[in-house]
């Protein structure tokens, strides 16, 4: 890497790192590797090491230019220090885990890969073939990682197994490669024979990596799922971008919880005269208004509600450009968790944003009250007008910045405060409807309890009417997240391993809001009568991510 300042060396650390991780690339929107495979070896993920080692160096010695550099220095230097620590801490290796690790990537970048034109089905056959070659790179790093003391825990090696073997089509099921390929239409034969051999190779590779977990890895794995105080630490910096004081954080959510459980239970009384939160929701999951039957009808419901909420909020509250009104409302294939996620616009909007629903394969009915808050939360305002408008601002933030940079507690904190301005403005005026979101809100808090509360496996505090005294463990947080939220129960289940997978994430969401909330407080009070929400939030989204401790320090010069 030979490039001068911190924009240049950003925006080439971008270009080598997506062709050395090409699944990264498409996540990010990069064009020219949708051909290629990650190496998920160990030398792959010491070449990835190594690139970001460099680049961290460069953008250290570089002189900023401006204020947009120094602030551009911060981000990376603060993103991909901790990519180094990680990496360094030999836990890059040993992610495995029900919900964002390579396993799950390797199958998930399909769903964003072009199927219009031959050209594009041509890369799709290229990287299928590849898919054995991943997976067998995978299993020597988890092996070595093993090795090595770092084992993702049981619970997560089996969960895995699962979500392997639907995708491998045991069972009986249809393959998610066969599915994927048979949507070829209009090729030529030579390619279409192609693709099917490829799914074919992509469905046993999936297949031989379920008995790898079962048969290899399972009997290294712990059967602990709390990582303890360093780890967690480790894996809290990463998601939120700030060093927090965890006993702090757990004490807060406790209050926040609380806070929350009383505003539901006066919401709840009002749809159900005297009746409990969950008398409110089955009252409502019964109700005609707030119901649609099956995936379609569901897609149709989020596109519409999508497409009005960009209408009524573009030019009214924010500025939002032509390109960025685009946002796909889609259902996301089988076997992933169950729960609704975001994926970005490539770097030329030729790939739309897409908000996914990921669903229960025997569900065919679902209550909409719960899910408005949901489409606000991954749509407009929340995902998809903050990493929108980051790509869109091209002139503004380098690569780095608009395509690889992911800071959990700067995007799920807005998007979760998304939800909360949404209600401000007046679109959740529906009792059923400002429940969904209370409750969207009550979970998140129960998930920074639940989350610091297992893995470090503290005691429950007395006033909380829950177990006080005992400390947590997973069997509590499942229990506790049933009996004290209204929650899709499906959905508690798997958020609960999901946590367990995942340390440090869930709490991001809530504490990243509260940074949100206090930037504006703060704003408000140095402006005054000149404080302006929407120059707030144009300025502050044109920034792009960052972790929290960045973010509080720009905002604070708005």
């Amino acid at each position: 890497m030979t490039s001068n300042g911190v924009h240049a060396s950003s925006d080439a650390y971008v270009r080598e790192y997506a062709a050395a991780d090409p699944i990264g690339a498409t996540f990010m929107g990069v064009g020219g590797h949708d051909d290629r495979m990650t190496d998920y070896s160990p030398d792959g993920f010491a070449a990835r090491a190594q690139l970001a080692r460099v680049a961290l160096a460069e953008v250290r010695r570089a002189q900023p230019c401006d204020d947009a550099e120094t602030t551009a220095a911060a981000v990376f230097t603060e993103r991909v220090g901790l990519d180094l620590e990680i990496h360094e801490a030999g836990l890059d290796m040993a992610q495995l885990n029900v919900i964002a690790s390579p396993v799950q990537d390797v199958r998930m970048v399909f769903d964003l890969m072009l199927t219009t034109e031959t050209r594009d089905w041509e890369a799709i056959a290229a990287r299928l073939a590849r898919v054995p070659d991943a997976l067998a790179g995978l299993r020597a790093s988890l092996l070595a990682a093993s090795a090595a003391g770092h084992t993702a825990a049981l619970r997560q090696v089996r969960r895995v197994a699962a979500q392997c073997d639907t995708w491998a089509g045991a069972g009986g099921k249809q393959p998610f490669f066969d599915v994927l390929v048979a949507g070829a239409d209009g090729v030529p034969e030579s390619l279409r024979t192609e693709l099917v051999s490829g799914a074919a190779a992509a469905s046993q590779a999936y297949a031989r990596l379920a008995t790898f977990l079962r048969d290899e890895l399972a009997p290294r794995a712990p059967q602990r799922d709390a990582v303890g105080a360093d780890r967690y630490q480790l894996w809290s910096r990463y998601f939120l971008g700030s060093r927090i004081d965890l006993a702090e954080a757990y004490a807060w959510g406790w209050e926040e919880f609380l806070r929350l459980e009383t505003e539901i239970r006066q919401v709840a009384d009002r749809i159900v005269a005297g009746g409990t939160p969950a008398q409110a929701a089955a009252a409502l999951d019964s109700d005609p208004r707030h119901l649609v039957h099956g995936h379609e009808d569901l897609q149709r419901w989020m596109q519409r509600l999508s497409d009005d909420a960009l209408v009524a909020l573009r030019g009214s509250q924010f500025d939002i450009p032509d390109r960025v009104m685009a946002l796909e409302c889609r259902i996301a294939p089988p076997g992933g968790g169950v729960g609704a996620y975001y994926t970005g616009p490539d770097e030329n909007f030729s790939r739309p944003g897409r908000m996914w629903f990921s669903l229960p394969e025997d569900r065919e009915d679902f209550p909409t009250w719960r899910e408005v808050t949901t489409v606000y939360h991954e749509g407009v305002p929340g995902h998809h007008l903050q990493v929108a408008t980051a790509v869109h601002v091209a002139d503004r933030l380098n690569a780095f910045q608009r395509l690889m940079c992911w800071v959990s507690g700067h995007g799920e904190g807005w998007a979760l405060y998304a939800e909360r301005l949404m209600r401000e403005l007046g679109y959740l005026d529906d009792d059923g409807e400002l429940l969904g979101m209370l409750d969207a809100q009550l979970f998140r808090a129960a998930r920074v309890v639940v989350d610091i509360g297992m893995h470090l496996e503290l005691e429950i505090p007395a006033g909380t009417g829950f177990h006080e005294g005992q400390r947590w463990t997973p069997e509590l947080g499942l229990e506790f997240m049933l009996d004290r939220t209204i929650s899709d129960p499906a959905h508690v289940h798997d958020e609960i391993d999901r946590y367990l997978g995942w340390p440090g994430q869930a709490p991001s969401y809530k504490l990243g809001e509260r940074c949100w909330l206090a930037a504006r407080d703060d704003a408000r009070r140095r402006h005054g009568a000149g404080f302006d929400l929407v120059s707030f939030h144009r300025a502050a989204l044109e920034m792009g991510a960052m972790g929290l401790d960045t973010l509080t320090e720009r905002l604070t010069q708005l």
